[in-house]
């Protein structure tokens, strides 16, 4: 079987694989431009990602920021070419998380109140934040993932390197422990 017949087999376009590999050989060598192009090529997800971590726009443009200083420093360490997309997804989960950690010891007070106003959407949107912030973080998390950027579970999985039936398992008890707290009406309201 030829290259062209094993990538419709994967169910991958003509050349895409080809070019990922061509681009990031390219930007492991130095070559910016072509680290600059798979960027741009994935960027709206970057900033979706980030933004399901850190809830307001300027952060999560500043965590994406962060994550192309990484990647142009440590993409010469990639194993796999790949990979990238999924390697440099897990770079910026873990800036996000980092500088969430870092904001968890030292609290602003100033401008609090006008971010939460500018993330939530109206009374639903309050509502639906509240019970999220009674799960614990690992279960926040993985709501957000899977709902609010519509991630299949394996690509949570990959994401988070934890294995598929953790993310099932967190999934599960996640929406039971809000269906218990909003109750299965408002659950069913909330979705609709």
């Amino acid at each position: 079987m030829n290259l062209f017949g094993l990538q419709i087999l994967l169910g991958m376009k003509r050349g895409e694989t080809v070019e990922l590999k061509y681009l990031v050989k390219k930007a492991k060598k130095g070559d910016k431009e072509a680290l600059l192009k798979l960027i741009l090529q994935e960027r709206d997800n970057y900033y979706r990602l980030a933004f399901v971590y850190m809830r307001n726009q300027q952060d999560a443009e500043d965590m994406v920021q962060d994550m192309i200083l990484s990647l142009y420093d440590n993409v010469k360490n990639l194993r796999k070419e790949e990979s990238f997309y999924s390697w440099s997804k897990t770079i910026l989960v873990n800036l996000c998380k980092g500088r969430l950690e870092t904001r968890k010891r030292v609290i602003p007070v100033e401008g609090v109140k006008e971010e939460s106003i500018e993330f939530i959407g109206g009374e639903d949107r309050m509502d639906l934040d509240y019970y999220l912030g009674t799960l614990k973080e690992s279960h926040r998390e993985i709501i957000r993932l899977r709902y609010y950027l519509d991630m299949d579970y394996k690509s949570i999985s990959e994401l988070l390197e934890i294995p598929l039936g953790t993310v099932k398992s967190r999934v599960n008890t996640a929406m039971d422990k809000l269906r218990s707290a909003m109750g299965e009406e408002n659950l069913d309201d909330q979705a609709r």
